[in-house]
């Protein structure tokens, strides 16, 4: 019988047991230790991230749809999925209806998206660093949105997350591009780094929602305009679409996060090079962001989870 934990301050080691869930029981949060596959984490715990989805949350489908293009939910039907980076839990609510199972992990809120899916019965939250993890199993899907670029070392993330992949499954990866983000690395990122690390979030949260206000008036104008030439503009698009409240997340997301790493296309190229993937896509998204997938090859792998 498996007994639920709440999440320490600080995990040193962990480990999943899948064999120990009862089929049907609800949504649980997972620390296990066992000696001789004891891997120690490597990234610190960042409570921004726990505040972020303790204040805000994303409801919104069709960016998650677009972000995991050319897959959909419903090619997710009767697999195990493994979710690296679940933040506050809401794509595991989009995708646990259509999966076998999801396995959920978070470095700092796995907590919080237990709470918020505790009805679940096919999902299982681990709290651990995705770059570090041995789950000691590997998943149709391995997938992470909008997390690998948060991490110390993005190259060494992925690496770890193909480990986790079977032969034939499905790297799924949606990150910030290099390409099409000047005025956020140049500007954006100086900024947060002199002025916002010290004051509270809730501080931030306003701050958050002043900027958003303040660029309805571009957007709303300029940006109407079909001057495809404007910086943003299509990712401007989307501005348009979203509601006042998902714009502030936005906004919210690029000034909070401890971390940001910008993916050079080449790179993400690397992650999915040729001799390891087939069916390989990458796509720009809204000009700021890569879409990146493949499916493992299924001979000539060494693929062993460490």
């Amino acid at each position: 019988m498996i007994i639920f934990r709440n999440i320490t301050t600080r995990v040193k080691t962990a480990k999943m047991s899948y064999n120990q869930s009862a089929a049907g029981s609800p949504a649980r949060l997972h620390e296990h230790n066992k000696a001789g596959r004891l891997r120690t984490m490597a990234q610190e715990k960042q409570d921004q991230w726990r505040e972020q989805w303790t204040l805000l949350r994303d409801g919104e489908l069709f960016l998650f749809k677009d972000w995991i293009h050319p897959h959909t939910l419903e090619s997710f039907r009767g697999l195990d999925i493994l979710e690296c980076g679940c933040g506050g839990g809401q794509h595991t609510a989009f995708m646990a209806p259509f999966a076998k199972s999801v396995t959920a992990v978070d470095l700092n809120t796995a907590q919080l998206a237990l709470e918020r899916n505790a009805g679940a019965s096919n999902v299982r939250f681990l709290d651990a660093d995705i770059a570090e993890m041995d789950l000691g199993m590997r998943f149709d899907v391995v997938m992470s949105v909008g997390v690998v670029h948060h991490t110390d070392d993005p190259d060494r993330t992925v690496a770890n997350l193909i480990r986790h992949a079977k032969p034939g499954g499905r790297l799924i990866i949606w990150v910030y591009s290099h390409e099409g983000n000047w005025a956020v690395r140049n500007m954006v990122e100086p900024f947060r780094r002199l002025f916002l690390r010290s004051i509270s979030r809730k501080t931030l949260l306003w701050l958050s929602k002043a900027v958003t206000a303040i660029l309805y008036i571009p957007v709303h104008t300029l940006y109407r305009l079909p001057l495809r030439f404007l910086p943003y503009f299509d990712y401007f698009g989307n501005f348009r679409k979203l509601s006042f409240y998902r714009n502030t997340l936005n906004v919210f997301d690029k000034l909070n996060a401890p971390k940001t790493g910008f993916i050079t296309r080449k790179r993400a190229e690397s992650w999915v090079a040729p001799e390891k993937f087939e069916n390989i896509h990458i796509s720009r998204y809204k000009g700021v962001s890569w879409r990146i997938s493949g499916h493992l090859k299924r001979h000539g792998l060494t693929n062993n989870i460490r």
